[in-house]
């Protein structure tokens, strides 16, 4: 007889444990074991949340090389099947080695499940013909798990699911996540109903009315507060705000936007022309929204402009609003408004601008760009690649919780009762317009930050944050990558020769961007380089870019007036005719404002098991060499963390979305 040292670890999350009977076997290249029940002296104890419990598993004759386990577990005898939540199984063989199996998984039956011997392969080296079926039946079961559903036609596709309950365990929030989610969103609107506002449908009478209702306070939402108004704050916004997405620089005026040297450098200082040689013209475009639907509010309806901004870099390296028009074809009233005209002229002009920016923000940066692009990276992750194969085990961290994230989503902000249906000026037919033709401009390249900070012109733009964070990100997440994916992959025959990295590509190509080779996204890849700047993009996208166009939401949209969900008047079509009275009649209604302010409020509030980029608290790699790069993974955003503080320490305002510390590592928000 052979003895085997089993050591099963449960995991720690919140209703982990089980005192259900679990029995194991032990699969190998030359033999198996029998299905042992696990018995130790902690008896109904040994698998309760976090308890790490070691049991033997005799053997006849040695099995040889671990190849994978199979646990069960069944009730005993009139108690209930409870779930489990084991994390990870070690087996220590007569011969002396040890092998770990990561498993991570909620097992809510009394099936028998299979999980592979942790070290990575690809599909093409996994020779073990049990190895190969087990590999064949857990992309099958996922197939069925995890099937695609066109949500709107025209935008990417989503998982199959009618709420977070019909998603499989795996993939759910934690209870923790769930408890503070909804302690967070019940406690905001108690609030506001205490406060009488949430019903309230009237206007806002003054700005200390208005004041009164901004009830949750940051360090930098005070900020705002106090320096909306300012030009030098409204540019700031577009290179450190929450959508650094628009700007780019000017070389020639769109033909639609006919503004004069005489317009805007009084008494002839420069020109256009010399200030655009230069680079110091740059232009923020909204015709995106040009044409769409406005929402009705309170059977009130609304406004949504798409504007055209033309900013100046000054000499003192700042970015300045010089001129605004409101919609996109030129007209007599349709005027271009200046930093010159009357305080509450040009301050409306601003406020439509904010409100634009809120709304395409929301769908273009924030909705398209991160969750359904990140969701449709999972699902397709999850039905073409089992877990023991490299990819998997790089990009599984980063797809927690975005599943459940983008269904809650579709149920409570973006359906036809949802929460941005009645807030925003695109809500309902509006929104899908938006998001069809934000998927039409969307192109690979600007997906990437390198290339879209170049085809924007706007490396060397002083003070943008921003570009330097993500940049100095997508730089450490690219080395990382490179470093893992090279060890896996020699060669570029073996990337073309791996029909599961090919299938997941495939996937995305035809599910997230519609079959569409104008967009450049491969459709297969060819490289390892090829593979490696994608996958940095995935990356990238489900954090960083996340956390820039996420994060900083009620610090900079919780002041309403600097970021208005949407507007109940027309825009002045004739100048001198506005004034703080005109102001508040146009600002949403009560009841809008503080519904907006509190859904912001939540989807910037962290739950406490947060996951920071770089931090893997499921052990999915288990050779030395993907472990020792990962750690120096760590230690690189440690060193950039370092830096942000020191360069936050000299910055009137600090631009903290980036630091690695305070980005998580997916879409889970």
């Amino acid at each position: 007889m052979v003895d085997y040292k089993v050591t099963v670890f449960t995991g720690s999350l919140d209703h982990a444990t089980t005192y259900n009977d679990v029995y194991i076997k032990l699969v190998g290249t030359d033999g198996e074991s029998h299905r042992t029940r696990l018995i130790d002296y902690k008896g109904p104890l040994a698998f309760i949340r976090g308890a790490v419990s070691n049991f033997t598993v005799s053997c006849s004759v040695s099995i040889g090389k671990l190849v994978l386990i199979e646990l069960d577990k069944q009730r005993f005898s009139l108690f209930p099947e409870e779930d489990w939540f084991p994390a990870k199984v070690e087996v220590k063989s007569p011969e002396g080695d040890t092998y770990m199996v990561p498993i991570y998984r909620w097992i809510t039956d009394s099936e028998v499940h299979r999980f592979r011997e942790g070290t990575a392969l690809r599909v093409f080296e996994d020779n073990h013909h049990l190895g190969r079926y087990s590999r064949e039946k857990e992309l099958k079961w996922r197939k069925e798990e995890y099937r695609w559903e066109v949500y709107k036609e025209g935008i990417p596709h989503c998982i199959k699911a009618r709420d977070p309950c019909s998603l499989p365990p795996e993939v759910r929030f934690s209870f923790t996540k769930t408890i503070q989610f909804g302690f967070t969103a019940i406690t905001g609107m108690i609030e506001l109903k205490l406060e009488g506002l949430a019903d309230c449908k009237k206007k806002w009478k003054d700005m200390h009315h208005l004041n009164r209702a901004f009830w949750h306070k940051t360090h930098m939402a005070d900020y705002v507060q106090e320096h909306w108004k300012e030009d030098v704050f409204f540019g700031y916004q577009y290179l450190n705000g929450i959508n650094p997405m628009l700007i780019r620089r000017c070389a020639n005026l769109p033909s639609n936007f006919p503004v004069t040297d005489d317009m805007i450098f009084l008494r002839g200082q420069s020109s256009l022309g010399e200030e655009m040689k230069k680079g110091n013209i740059f232009l923020v475009d909204y015709k995106l929204l040009d044409g769409v639907k406005p929402n009705v509010i309170n059977r009130k309806k609304q406004y949504l402009m798409a504007p055209l901004v033309l900013f100046h870099k000054t000499p003192q390296d700042q970015l300045m609003p010089i001129a605004i028009q409101l919609k996109q074809t030129p007209a007599g009233n349709n005027p271009i408004f200046f930093p010159t005209d009357s305080e509450y002229d040009w301050l409306m002009a601003k406020i439509f601008v904010r409100s634009a920016d809120f709304n395409l923000h929301q769908l273009n940066a924030h909705l398209l760009r991160t969750h359904l692009l990140a969701e449709v990276f999972t699902v397709s992750l999850l039905r073409n690649v089992p877990m023991v194969h490299p990819l998997y085990k790089l990009l599984i961290p980063h797809t927690r919780y975005t599943l459940q994230i983008n269904i809650m989503a579709r149920l409570r902000l973006i359906s036809k009762t949802g929460v941005f249906t009645q807030i925003a000026a695109c809500g309902g037919e509006g929104m899908i317009t938006i998001l069809k033709r934000s998927m039409s401009s969307m192109t690979y390249s600007s997906l990437c930050i390198p290339e879209d900070i170049a085809e924007r012109g706007l490396e060397d733009v002083p003070n943008f944050h921003y570009r330097d964070d993500g940049l100095r990100l997508w730089d450490i997440i690219s080395r990382f990558v490179q470093e893992v994916l090279s060890y896996y992959y020699k060669n570029d025959a073996e990337v073309k020769q791996d029909s599961e990295l090919q299938k997941w590509i495939s996937d995305i190509f035809v599910h997230g961007f519609l079959s569409k080779k104008s967009t450049g996204i491969p459709q297969s890849f060819t490289s390892v380089a090829e593979l490696v700047k994608f996958v940095t993009m995935v990356i990238f996208t489900c954090s960083a870019q996340h956390a820039a166009v996420n994060s900083g939401q009620y610090d900079f949209d919780g002041w309403m007036p600097n970021a208005p969900s949407s507007l109940q008047r027309p825009p002045p079509t004739k100048k001198g005719k506005t004034n703080e009275d005109t102001m508040l009649d146009t600002f949403p209604d009560v009841n809008t404002t503080v519904k907006g302010m509190a859904t912001v409020w939540l989807l910037s509030k962290q739950s406490t098991d947060f996951v920071p980029l770089g931090h893997y608290p499921t052990h999915h790699f288990t050779e030395e060499t993907p472990c020792k790069l990962m750690k120096e993974f760590q230690e690189r955003l440690e060193d950039f963390e370092a830096h942000i503080k020191g360069r936050n320490g000299n910055l009137g305002v600090p631009y903290t979305y980036m630091n690695a510390a305070e980005v998580e590592n997916s879409v889970s928000l």
